[in-house]
């Protein structure tokens, strides 16, 4: 879909930027996001609003909503509500700096930037997919071609809304030191996939995380389109998981379900790692390469 963010839908760079704004209070964003507008979006950036820009403005995105914080069997998932959140894609780390330096200065005055999150692809595979720092192939399950277009996209509900997406991310910190701990068949239940070939498992217990999520078998099926990449500092490590959608139901039911709340069965990802964000965004259509802001009244 032409009016959709081309980065959406692209296969995730070589490396990347997560950047997490917070809104300056007592600040109108409508002209610092016209700003944003008018540098334009392509291939190497994504732009997701927060529930309370879209508040401030007066505007409404229906199927927007605030992230849920969740407490299952000897799990928390918190929920960090966020004002604008912006992937920059590429494949030289400097340019990323330096992109993102600009869009600071842009957006100055009416946001501070509160979080940064530098991401890379880690072990390739000779499909062209990355893996997780566990070493296990991420995104497999993802639909592909039309069918990704419409787990992400929305279509049909008007010029304003046609070709944006909901976006859920959250940042993984993984305890590794755990992880290697465990044997190799240990390793291979938690994930439900042998890293071998990265086979599913026909006897994986029911707490492994591919039998958690399996996408086909929530009703109504619960299709995202994933675009996570593996993150690491000076202390931690982990996975900066990005799910766009249609719909937040479909990343909701998943995350639900991984908690426990509803059968007392956690994932066992929960094993080795946590989440410690957790955000909804929109991000708006495309017109001409810049965003398309009429939904909120701009």
């Amino acid at each position: 879909m032409n009016t959709a963010q081309p980065g959406i839908l692209l296969p995730v760079p070589a490396c990347c930027r997560y950047l997490t704004f917070g809104l300056v209070p007592g600040a109108d964003p409508r002209a610092t996001l016209t700003a944003l507008k008018d540098f334009g979006v392509g291939e190497e950036m994504v732009v997701g609003i927060g529930p309370s820009v879209v508040a401030a403005l007066g505007g409404e995105v229906v199927g927007l909503r605030g992230f849920p914080s969740m407490v299952g069997p000897g799990v928390d998932i918190p929920a960090t509500p966020a004002a604008l959140w912006i992937w920059l894609r590429g494949d030289d780390p400097g340019k990323l700096v330096h992109t993102a330096n600009k869009l600071k200065a842009i957006l100055a005055p009416a946001f501070r930037l509160d979080e940064v999150v530098d991401g890379f692809t880690h072990d390739e595979t000779p499909e062209g997919m990355g893996r997780d720092l566990s070493g296990y192939e991420d995104g497999t399950e993802n639909p592909e071609d039309d069918e990704a277009v419409e787990a992400a996209l929305l279509s049909g509900v008007g010029r304003a809304l046609d070709g944006s997406s909901f976006v859920a991310t959250q940042k993984w910190v993984h305890d590794l030191s755990i992880f290697h701990r465990m044997g190799a068949e240990d390793r291979d239940n938690v994930i439900g996939r042998r890293v071998s070939d990265n086979e599913e498992l026909d006897d994986a217990p029911e707490s492994a995380h591919v039998k958690r999520t399996a996408q086909e078998d929530f009703e109504p099926e619960a299709f995202v389109v994933r675009r996570s990449m593996p993150w690491a500092d000076a202390t931690d490590e982990g996975l900066e998981f990005v799910a766009f959608g249609a719909t937040l139901d479909s990343f909701e039911a998943q995350l639900t379900r991984m908690s426990g709340v509803e059968d007392g069965t956690v994932d066992a990802l929960f094993r080795f790692s946590r989440p410690v964000t957790g955000a909804y965004f929109w991000c708006p259509p495309v017109q001409d390469g810049k965003l398309n802001l009429s939904a909120l009244g701009m």
